[in-house]
C-alpha cells in the first residue's frame, strides 16, 4: 500500500523559465527648428535593425518611424518606440527613444515657451527715440515706438502672445521679449564732446 501526502504534491515546483532581459534603451537626438515647434510637424526617421526569421536566423531590416512633433514641445521631450531595437534569441529588443533638441535659430532664442530677440539701435536712437520693427516667428512684424523714453541696456519690451505655444495648452502662447544692444560711436570730435558735456546731465 502506497501512502501519498497532498502536501508533497503541493511542494512540487514547476520547471523554472529563464527570465528574458531587455536591452537598454537606444537614444537619438532629434533636432527641430523653432518653426517646426511653433506649428508642429511629422518627422520620418529611418532606422536599421536586426530582425529574427522563423528559423531564428537574423537579417537586416530597415524601417521608418513617424514622429508626430506636437506644437510647443520643449527640449528634452522623449518619444519612445517600444521594442524597435535589434531582435536576438532570448532577449527583449531595446526601446528606441528620440529626444527633442532645439536647433539654433539665427534670430530668436528660446526660453521655455517664450522667445527672445535682440534689437540693435544707435546711441542716438536710444536717447531720442525711434520706431523698431520686430520680426516674429509667424512671419509678420510688430512695431515698437520708443519716442518719449530712454532705452537703456537693461530695457526689455514684451510682446504678448508672440512666443511658442504652451505644450499642454496649444491655444495659448508665450511672449516675445525684445532686448536692446546699443551701438556706441567709436570716436567723437571735440565739438561733439563739448556739446554733449553741456546738454547731458552730470
Amino acid at each position: 500500500r502506497w501512502c501519498f501526502s497532498l502536501q508533497s504534491f503541493n511542494n512540487v515546483q514547476p520547471p523554472s523559465r529563464k527570465r528574458q532581459i531587455q536591452d537598454p534603451p537606444i537614444e537619438h537626438d532629434l533636432y527641430v527648428t523653432l518653426e517646426e515647434i511653433d506649428k508642429g510637424c511629422v518627422r520620418k526617421m529611418k532606422i536599421s535593425r536586426m530582425s529574427l526569421a522563423q528559423g531564428g536566423n537574423q537579417f537586416k531590416q530597415e524601417k521608418v518611424l513617424n514622429i508626430n512633433v506636437k506644437p510647443g514641445w520643449k527640449a528634452g521631450t522623449k518619444i519612445t518606440f517600444p521594442r524597435e531595437g535589434d531582435q536576438s534569441t532570448g532577449k527583449i529588443p531595446a526601446d528606441i527613444v528620440f529626444i527633442i533638441r532645439d536647433k539654433p535659430h539665427p534670430i530668436f532664442k528660446r526660453d521655455g515657451s517664450d522667445l527672445k530677440y535682440t534689437s540693435q539701435i544707435s546711441l542716438k536712437q536710444a536717447l531720442c527715440g525711434t520706431t523698431i520693427s520686430v520680426p516674429t516667428l509667424q512671419g509678420d512684424r510688430v512695431q515698437i515706438n520708443t519716442f518719449g523714453e530712454i532705452i537703456k541696456p537693461t530695457t526689455v519690451k514684451h510682446i504678448s502672445g508672440r512666443g511658442l505655444p504652451y505644450p499642454r495648452e496649444p491655444n495659448r502662447r508665450g511672449d516675445l521679449h525684445v532686448n536692446f544692444e546699443i551701438k556706441f560711436p567709436d570716436t567723437l570730435n571735440s565739438s561733439c564732446k563739448e556739446l554733449l558735456n553741456e546738454i547731458l546731465p552730470a
